[in-house]
């Protein structure tokens, strides 16, 4: 008999298992027909460095920088709140995108902002890329009714110092806009 009810269970366990028909989609998996934003970015003199690109995927959005003829060495780079690059120092791009009210930095315990992303590794020939999830956010929080825009820093971001990680001035910024 008790075989029988071990041998019941298995079977019931197995029968509802096989009902399941939910997948299970990764953190970060691409979205079907999933919107996307892009920023051409460029110096205070106009000159195009790069773009940076937003995707929509399953828990937040992708976002990945390829950038070029920029001065060699470690730079800070954040999505900041307003969608406007206004040479020649991009104070029009506001502060950090922050939507959840948290201090800058990943190595902060009260951080990081939505829009801290890690610092951009340029090479001795000017290229450099980031690809990063930002977990939580959404395009529709990103390209709000003011915009975002992308910057880049002259210095290393020390990932912690609130409210930009002493990242330096901004010598590079783009708009995002829809794909």
């Amino acid at each position: 008999m008790r075989t029988f009810v071990i041998a019941a269970t298995a079977l019931t366990t197995l029968g509802l298992t096989g009902c399941d028909t939910q997948k299970t989609v990764a953190v970060g998996a691409p979205v079907a027909e999933g919107a996307h934003a892009v920023a051409q970015i460029r110096t205070p003199d106009g000159a195009d460095v790069g773009r940076a690109t937003a995707t929509e995927v399953t828990g937040g959005l992708r976002l990945t920088l390829d950038l070029h003829d920029l001065t060699p060495g470690t730079h800070g780079a954040h999505v900041h709140t307003v969608g406007r690059c206004d040479a020649p120092d991009f104070a029009s791009a506001g502060g950090h995108w922050n939507p959840a009210g948290t201090k800058h930095g990943s190595m902060n315990p009260q951080g990081p902002h939505g829009g801290d992303l890690p610092n951009l590794i340029v090479s001795a020939g000017g290229r450099g890329t980031i690809g990063i999830l930002l977990p939580g956010a959404t395009m529709a929080a990103l390209l709000d009714t003011d915009g975002a825009a992308i910057v880049v820093h002259a210095k290393p971001d020390d990932l912690m110092t609130d409210p930009s990680g002493n990242s330096g001035a901004r010598i590079a910024c783009g708009v995002f806009g829809a794909g």
